[in-house]
C-alpha cells in the first residue's frame, strides 16, 4: 500500500450539528481517503517555479542561437556538441541540451533545466551523456557556460599531438581573445584527456586535469573535439570562435608557433 493520500472534505450542514461539540461546528470535517492515483508524481510539481526562471528562457534563446550559428560553421554536424550555462549556483541548478539533438535545429524542449543530482525539471528528453563533464567544469573554474563543439580541426589535432600531451601555441594575435590574455606573445595550453566512454571517470580526469592546469582556457578529448567555458555564456562563445580559428590555423599551417614576420617584405 502506499503512502500517498488524497484528502476529500465532507459538507454538513451546521443544523445537523447542533447535538456536536463546540469544536465541531466548523460546518466540515475531513475524511482521508487511500488514492492509488497519488502515488504518480503529478507533472505540475516538474515545473515548480524557481527564482532563476527568467535566466532559464535567457539561456534557452542563446543557446539555441549559438547551435544554429556552430553548426553553420561545420563545429556541432549531427547530433555532436553539447552546451550548459548555469541558472543558480547553490544550489546548482544547469540549463544544458538534451541528448541526441541537432545543435543546428534546437527547439526550447530540447533544453532541460536540471539540478545538481541530473534530475530534469523542464523540457523533454535526457541530459547530454557528457552532463558530468559539465558539472566538473563548473566547478573547477567557477564558469558560468560550458561549450563543447566537434570541428574537423580539433578532431584531428587532438590525434596529431596526443603523445605530447597537449598542444602549445603562441605568437598569433587572436591569442588577445582569450580572457586575461593581452600579448600575442602568450603560450596558450590545450590538455588533451584521453576520451573514455565511463564519463564518470571520464568527469575525474578532467578534475584533475584542470587543477593541474589552472590557467588554460580549454582542453581537448582526443579524437573527439574541444570543450571551453566562459563567466558568461558570451564569453564561452568567444573562446570557442578563438580555439578553433586557432586549431584551424594549425592544422593548415601543421605549426603551433607563429612564424615572425620580417619588416619591410
Amino acid at each position: 500500500m502506499d503512502n500517498c493520500c488524497t484528502e476529500y472534505q465532507i459538507r454538513i450542514p451546521l443544523h445537523l450539528m447542533a447535538q456536536r461539540t463546540i469544536a465541531d461546528r466548523r460546518g466540515s470535517i475531513s475524511v482521508t481517503k487511500r488514492s492509488p492515483k497519488s502515488a504518480r508524481p503529478r507533472k505540475a510539481a516538474m515545473f515548480q517555479r524557481h527564482a532563476w526562471d527568467n535566466g532559464y528562457e535567457s539561456a534557452v534563446s542563446e543557446i539555441t542561437e549559438i547551435g544554429r550559428e556552430f553548426y553553420s560553421r561545420g563545429w556541432v554536424l549531427g547530433t555532436s556538441g553539447n552546451f550548459s550555462t548555469v541558472l543558480h549556483r547553490e544550489p546548482l541548478w544547469l540549463a544544458i541540451t538534451s541528448t541526441g539533438s541537432d545543435k543546428g535545429h534546437l527547439n526550447p524542449p530540447q533544453i532541460l533545466e536540471i539540478d545538481e543530482t541530473a534530475s530534469v525539471f523542464r523540457g523533454e528528453g535526457r541530459p547530454s551523456a557528457e552532463t558530468s563533464l559539465h558539472f566538473a567544469i563548473v566547478r573547477g573554474r567557477a564558469a558560468g557556460a560550458v561549450l563543447h563543439t566537434h570541428s574537423v580541426w580539433s578532431t584531428v589535432l587532438s590525434e596529431q599531438r596526443a603523445s605530447e600531451g597537449g598542444v602549445s601555441i603562441e605568437g598569433y594575435e587572436m591569442l588577445k581573445g582569450l580572457d586575461g590574455v593581452s600579448s600575442h606573445q602568450h603560450r596558450e595550453w590545450l590538455p588533451i584527456v584521453e576520451n573514455s566512454q565511463d564519463v564518470e571517470e571520464l568527469a575525474q580526469q578532467i578534475s584533475n586535469t584542470l587543477k593541474e592546469n589552472p590557467k588554460v582556457h580549454g582542453f581537448l578529448l582526443r579524437a573527439h573535439g574541444l570543450y571551453t567555458w566562459g563567466a558568461t555564456i558570451a564569453e564561452a562563445k568567444r573562446h570557442v570562435e578563438i580555439l578553433e580559428f586557432l586549431m584551424e590555423t594549425l592544422v593548415r599551417t601543421g605549426s603551433t608557433v607563429a612564424r615572425p614576420r620580417r619588416v619591410g617584405l
